[in-house]
């Protein structure tokens, strides 16, 4: 069946990881053993084995409410229990975004971020570092009913008036926001009694890195911008669920143009199209090839609507799915098509995340490497030169030898001096780091999101709003242009200095990479769109309820500025270390090779008898390194092989 091929190919994926782990591991004891690893080599091994061990697959489900969402998840994931875990029902279910995940240092629970946190300018991720602000239900996993109850709440409402409502960002006159909640004859109005909620659970699923995002509809995305700044784009895979008998309606079609379409072919690819409740067309007058036909029709109007290709458009019954898996009937279960969608997350997203995941550790290995190559190749070119200048002593007289000692003498005593030259450079590069860091580091940004806060309290208009986020984005921009600008001397200052120590020392060549903030930028802009879209759309009008929303708005564009500026910060740190770090080891490790020079031709200097036995040291050293040498490309390999390996399913899954 296609959910066990689902189940196995995230259990192979998640031991896929491991072994990955496991071998990054194995290359920094032998690094360690080798005397080859130092607090760099630590940091990089200790970062890939954080990004294997972390990583998640993150899969959200979106629609406007009564879609199905709760259902398909239900139906995909928690069949096994033998009822609905997620509540689903007529109307609205999810009223809050909804994550499930496991993590193993908490006990199983479901944990709810009061409402009326949004009263305050706090985002949600800046929440679940307070435990204290949310409501925490143990989960009884001995009683599917009781669990199933303490997952229900994340359908409660509270009834409060319409003006708190207002406050609280949630309803506004004239928006469509009302549609949504029907005021009543006491002038009150019901709204969701939660803000977030995650639910933390051990699926087997979840166990491998899995995290479920169920988001309520229209109205959450547009009022709670984390889902779209945040949670919607870190998705790797988005679900956006229609209904089969009304296909893409006003409102699905707002959805998806405003929050999922996708700006490159990348994000595009990871959107999947459900058409839901095709059983609502199954009709016992109709011939079953005329149902198929209408279905298909649906699917490539969908297609052509949304301007996806066919095969992302997946028909499907998630209620009579779920029916079919608890009563265990296979032709029911074919029927509703769900083992289609299940086949198309399970050879599609897996597999596509692994090559993701696989190319980026392998790029970080190699890099890793080709650092720790470069000083035995240094030290390889040392012993060469030694064993050259032991080898042309082979019958030389005293006065020979004595003028290759002074001859190294004076080559270690050059090499020494130019070593204040070395100094002044570390204290211009520390000079340089620190003035980049003036323009990309938090306190720069925590000044402009402080200006803009205060601009946007002194004038609530519209003009004013936008003149102020204008300014906002605008200052970052001028942060990222310095930083390049800055980043941009550092590079052509070290590429200078690399080329003259490799001059003027023999150093091995090389030239450091540069630092791009492209990336940064494009984050940036996307932010920027968003903000223009939701506040031409929704904000135009002067309200105070639109006011507060706008604020919280902000707050998340602050929020998701301050991630990029922290991603930037530790990117750059990485670069400056691989800037500088280089020079440092060739430096080092030419100082050392010069020593050694001299300290063997003072041996030989004094007995010309341990020449022979000097030049067999040199040669066993050397063979040394080229076993080392040898190893550090298998260890590398054995990596690659991981990485490369097919992704195939376990023997079991493939029987079944």
């Amino acid at each position: 069946m296609q959910t066990r091929e689902l189940a196995a190919r995230f259990e192979a994926y998640g031991d896929w990881r491991r072994r990955l782990a496991s071998r990054v591991s194995m290359l920094h004891r032998w690094l360690e053993e080798q005397d080859l690893a130092d607090t760099q080599v630590d940091g990089k091994v200790q970062g890939l084995l954080e990004r294997l061990h972390q990583d998640k697959l993150v899969v959200a489900f979106v629609a406007e409410f009564s879609r199905g969402k709760s259902e398909l998840i239900n139906a995909i994931f928690f069949a096994d229990f033998g009822q609905r875990l997620l509540p689903s029902s007529a109307g609205r279910t999810t009223m809050c975004p909804t994550e499930l995940l496991h993590d193993p240092s908490r006990p199983p629970s479901i944990r709810l971020l009061p409402i009326e946190t949004r009263l305050k300018d706090a985002t949600v991720a800046e929440y679940k570092n307070y435990p204290d602000e949310w409501v925490t239900l143990q989960l009884d996993l001995a009683s599917a009913e009781r669990m199933a109850d303490a997952l229900a709440r994340v359908s409660q409402v509270k009834r409060v008036p319409v003006e708190l409502a207002r406050r609280y960002g949630l309803t506004d006159d004239g928006d469509d926001i009302i549609k949504a909640l029907t005021v009543g004859e006491d002038g009150a109005v019901d709204i969701p009694a939660w803000r977030h909620a995650v639910i933390n659970f051990p699926h087997p699923l979840l166990q491998q890195g899995l995290v479920i995002l169920d988001t309520p509809g229209l109205n959450a995305i547009g009022t709670e911008p984390e889902l779209t700044l945040s949670l919607l784009p870190q998705a790797h895979a988005v679900l956006f669920i229609l209904a089969a008998d009304a296909g893409v309606t006003r409102t699905d079609l707002d959805v998806w143009t405003k929050h999922l379409a996708g700006e490159d072919q990348a994000a595009r690819d990871s959107r999947i199209v459900i058409l839901n409740k095709i059983d609502g067309l199954w009709d016992a007058l109709r011939r079953v090839d005329e149902v198929d036909a209408e279905i298909e029709r649906q699917c490539t109007a969908t297609a052509a609507m949304l301007g996806v290709p066919d095969g992302q458009v997946f028909p499907v019954s998630a209620q009579k799915a779920l029916q079919a898996k608890v009563h265990g009937d296979d032709a029911l279960l074919a029927k509703s098509r769900l083992p289609l969608l299940e086949g198309a997350l399970s050879g599609r997203l897996i597999p596509a995340k692994r090559r993701i995941v696989g190319t980026a550790i392998k790029s970080e290995v190699r890099g890793l490497a080709d650092g720790v190559l470069a000083l035995l190749d240094a030290r390889a070119a040392g012993l060469s030169e030694q064993l050259a200048e032991m080898a042309a002593l082979r019958g030389k007289n005293q006065d020979v030898v004595e003028h290759m000692l002074d001859r190294t003498r004076e080559e270690k005593e050059l090499f020494e001096r130019g070593m204040s030259r070395f100094t002044a450079l570390r204290n211009v590069f520390t000079a340089q780091t620190t003035a980049l860091f003036d323009h990309i580091g938090l306190e720069a940004l925590r000044a402009n999101a402080t200006r803009t806060r205060k601009a946007i309290e002194a004038s609530p208009f519209t003009k004013g709003v936008r003149q102020a986020m204008n300014e906002f984005f605008g200052d970052i921009r001028r942060d990222l242009a310095e930083t390049a600008r800055q980043a941009g001397e550092t590079h052509e200052m070290m590429r200078a200095m690399y080329a003259r120590f490799a001059q003027e020392h023999g150093l091995a060549p090389f030239v450091p990479p540069p630092f791009s903030v492209l990336k940064y930028g494009k984050e940036i802009d996307r932010l920027e769109r968003a903000y223009n879209e939701h506040f031409n759309t929704l904000w135009n009008m002067v309200s105070k309820a639109k006011f507060a929303l706008m604020k919280r708005f902000f707050e998340t564009v602050a929020s998701r500025a301050k991630h990029v500026y922290e991603v930037a910060n530790r990117d750059a740190d990485a670069w400056l270390r691989a800037l500088m770090g280089p020079l440092e080891t060739q430096v080092r490790e030419h100082h050392l090779q010069l020593k050694r020079r001299l300290d063997s031709i003072r041996r030989i200097h004094r007995a010309t008898d341990e020449l022979e036995e000097r030049i067999a040291e040199l040669e066993a050293a050397r063979e040394a390194l080229d076993r080392q040498i040898k190893s550090l490309e298998r260890e590398v390999a054995a990596i690659g092989q991981i990485a490369d390996a097919p992704d195939e399913l376990p023997q079991a899954a493939n029987a079944a």
